[in-house]
């Protein structure tokens, strides 16, 4: 019974994994079909070059060379713009049909994903009906491999779980009951309780210290969240008093139209401010959670840090500032949050920087990654100062100029994208410069 019930189990996984790598394999498949398109029709419905149906026969070879899964076809009533070996037959048969279909286009007569487009006529070319063809082989091949391995693994995992089951289950319970009882005692009324680790069996030390260790971590997470609830309060204590003061004012008698609107746009920048610590604390949250950066690509930083520092120009041409960047390296980001990240410390060197000073940007390798360094003038920040920069809410002078454009989430947001990254922050005194930055570290290995 137990070898039939890990069976089922394994089956059923089994089957739905495949249901699920069925659809992203279809998924993929359309989203290359879509985007190899996309490369043509954007040159056939905004070019106005001449020349272009020459131009466009040759990008068509140009992608078709460059990926050999990949065919196009093109079809019109004029002979300049006819490309691909049957593009008649292949266009009758793809009219009409929406979206990607499977169709045996190939010079084998191999399965391909197929997609046409139908672009009507402008000033520069006549109507076109445009197909592009991606191998549909290699997709079909990962999914029967996976299948076989599927079969293979559920077998095999069946027949192992029957042989060791009884045999695990009659030595493994007895010292996970102890263990189950000493858990069962740890409440909110004692939270500082662990398991006894002398006191449990050697196979279970291991989970023991993981389990103490999970606790330690709740127990730190549960005294930020004692005072999440304080730091919140203060920081939308200021808008909602402004929301609330103006609106009262407003109210106290009656204004005409240039004054409601002058209110209204008032609150409209305090609810902005809303806004954004909100979403800020969001994406704080998903960070805290161990959400990680999905999307990353090998990038040259100093390029990022380029676009970004162009990005803020008019702050800094109205500080009378200006970045330097030195040195450069090549690391695995997602640039969204990298450039978020580093605009982050940019707006803080800004913020904190006289007029005409000048901002320093240093880019090191390191292990496979890279870490990012901004250094602005100023006078040293005190060691117990330096310990909590990246602190939600945290400010060294709460009376800062700018304070009520600043909510003290920047730099925490900075701590959490360079975390998400596999990487850390820091932050120190150099002479009279102040240096605050993060680390980006290697892509985890996938499983």
């Amino acid at each position: 019974m137990f070898a039939l019930a890990a069976l089922a189990g394994f089956a059923l996984i089994g089957v739905a994994v495949h249901e699920v790598l069925g659809r992203e394999l279809a998924r993929h498949q359309q989203e290359e079909v879509r985007g190899r398109l996309e490369d043509v029709r954007y040159m056939l419905v905004h070019s106005r070059a001449s020349g272009l149906a020459q131009r466009t026969r040759e990008k068509m070879e140009a992608l078709a060379s460059a990926n050999g899964r990949t065919r196009f076809w093109m079809w019109s009533e004029a002979l300049g713009y006819r490309y691909g070996i049957d593009a008649e037959q292949v266009t009758a048969q793809l009219r009409g049909q929406r979206g990607v279909v499977n169709l045996p286009l190939g010079e084998h007569g191999e399965l391909m994903a197929a997609l046409g487009a139908d672009l009507p006529g402008n000033e520069i070319r006549p109507a076109v009906f445009l197909v592009v063809g991606v191998d549909a082989g290699v997709f079909t091949q990962t999914l029967r491999t996976f299948q076989i391995i599927l079969v293979l693994f559920t077998l095999g995992g069946a027949a192992l779980v029957a042989a060791l089951g009884y045999w695990i289950t009659r030595l493994g319970l007895r010292p996970l009951q102890r263990m189950s009882q000493d858990a069962q005692r740890i409440g909110p009324g004692n939270r500082a309780q662990r398991l006894q680790l002398p006191a449990l069996a050697r196979e279970l030390q291991d989970l023991g210290t993981s389990f103490n260790a999970a606790l330690d971590r709740l127990d730190a997470a549960y005294r930020q969240l004692e005072t999440f609830n304080a730091d919140v309060a203060h920081e939308l204590r200021t808008p909602l008093a402004n929301l609330i003061g103006q609106t009262q004012v407003t109210l106290a008698r009656e204004r005409n139209a240039d004054e409601m609107r002058d209110v209204l746009q008032s609150n409209l920048e305090e609810l902005e401010r809303l806004r954004a610590i909100v979403a800020d604390m969001l994406f704080l949250a998903r960070a805290e959670q161990g959400e990680r950066a999905r999307q990353r690509v090998d990038a040259a930083l100093a390029g990022e840090v380029a676009k970004t520092v162009e990005f803020l120009d008019l702050l800094l041409d109205e500080a009378g500032q200006r970045v330097t960047v030195h040195g450069d390296a090549t690391a695995p980001i997602e640039t969204a949050l990298f450039r978020r990240a580093l605009t982050n410390l940019l707006q803080n060197a800004i913020e904190h920087s006289p007029p005409g000073a000048e901002i320093d940007v240093r880019i090191e390798a390191a292990n496979g990654g890279a870490s990012i360094a901004v250094s602005n003038p100023g006078g040293p920040v005190a060691p117990e100062h330096l310990a909590r920069l990246f602190d939600r809410f945290y400010r060294v002078d709460a009376a800062r100029r700018n304070s009520g454009e600043s909510h003290g989430l920047g730099l925490a947001i900075v701590k959490a994208v360079a975390a998400m990254h596999n990487g850390g922050v820091f932050a120190r005194n150099e002479a009279q410069r102040v240096v605050v930055g993060f680390s980006v570290g290697q892509a985890a290995a996938a499983p």
